[in-house]
């Protein structure tokens, strides 16, 4: 409430002092212009004003500025008699049209906003279809992977060999990875859209970390993760926890939209203040005009493979500018695609942290 008023009494001051250093520039001048030219100079003013606030400012203000054009520039001057018939008619119609198009131009702004208003909303619509329709393969058939296996482990259990017996607990498996990511997914855009992202720096051996995080990865299509350890990094004061889920969705989405067979390339640099992370394939890779919309949320590539929700890249870009980072999508040449993480982190080596 006291926001509000504030942003009002803003609106009340700015208007009016809009109409005011107008009006003492055209008196400073009024020997070159005549006070025709005043009168359109000031109706400018409160076009413009009308374009930025709302009615009653902009009201305020045409009232003002007529008042002001009489006192100070209608003949005789000073006085808010006017002499001529002429001027009287002028005046009058200059007030008519400053009030009219303050009106105007808030109900263009009005209507406006309610077409901006309407077309965020269809958008936003589209776009939690676009979510619910993909969650609902996404989540529906690891259940249903999880439900099926399961009733056969319970109805045909002992007709099953053990090799029959743990190939299905390993579709259980697979499946429950791919419930938990989703469901991860879900929660971190959440966290992202709350604006309650804290990151916790702690320091953490990249190397280490990269190791893990391949080691989570599915390469059931003979996907190959080439990662050679850089042994001259330092440790890096990071959040682990933000940076591990950034390797993961990159990582999973490079193995799942590239062919069967691709190779995929990781390596780490310290580059000046920061992380340097630089994940690449030799996938079909993206085009140029998606590289921007690509990290939007729910954003597919037009007959991209099916499966996925559409928000492993806007929590990759979530989480990188969280820690102050950013994120950058190229071309591999000759094909695939390259994205490129540079988190700023403070540094130290083994023997100083050994020291501390």
């Amino acid at each position: 409430m006291i926001t509000s008023l504030k942003a009002q009494y803003s609106q009340y001051f700015s208007s009016v002092l809009s109409i005011l250093l107008v009006s003492v520039l055209c008196f400073v001048v009024r020997d070159e212009i005549n006070y025709r030219v005043a009168a359109l100079i000031l109706l400018l003013t409160v076009s413009v004003v009308a374009m930025l606030f709302d009615i009653l400012p902009v009201l305020l203000s045409a009232f003002l500025s007529a008042v002001i054009w009489n006192y100070f520039f209608i003949p005789p001057q000073f006085t808010l008699h006017i002499s001529s018939t002429e001027d009287l008619l002028m005046f009058l119609s200059y007030f008519f049209v400053a009030l009219l198009n303050a009106v105007l131009t808030f109900k263009i702004r009005q209507a406006e906003r309610k077409a901006r208003d309407k077309e965020e909303k269809e958008q936003t619509i589209k776009l939690y279809n676009t979510l619910l329709n993909s969650l609902s393969h996404e989540l529906r058939t690891p259940i249903a992977t999880i439900l099926g296996t399961v009733d056969t482990l319970k109805d045909s259990n002992h007709k099953l060999n053990t090799l029959q017996q743990m190939d299905l607990l390993n579709d259980i498996d697979i499946a429950t990875v791919r419930l938990n990511r989703q469901v991860e997914n879900i929660l971190n855009m959440s966290r992202i859209e709350s604006g309650i992202l804290k990151p916790k720096s702690d320091w953490c051996d990249v190397n280490e970390l990269v190791n893990a995080v391949i080691q989570k990865i599915d390469l059931t299509e003979g996907h190959k993760i080439v990662f050679a350890e850089n042994e001259n990094l330092p440790f890096f004061k990071l959040d682990i926890g933000f940076t591990e889920q950034i390797l993961l969705n990159i990582l999973h989405n490079a193995v799942h939209y590239t062919p069967a067979n691709s190779w995929i390339e990781v390596f780490v640099i310290h580059d000046s203040e920061n992380c340097k992370i630089v994940i690449s394939d030799n996938g079909k890779g993206i085009p140029e005009s998606e590289h921007i919309l690509i990290f939007d949320k729910f954003r597919r590539l037009p007959e991209s493979k099916t499966g996925g929700s559409g928000l492993g890249l806007s929590i990759v870009k979530g989480f990188t500018e969280a820690q102050g980072g950013k994120i950058q999508l190229q071309n591999n040449i000759p094909n695939g695609a390259v994205f490129i993480i540079e988190i700023p982190a403070e540094t130290s080596y083994i023997n100083s942290l050994k020291n501390e």
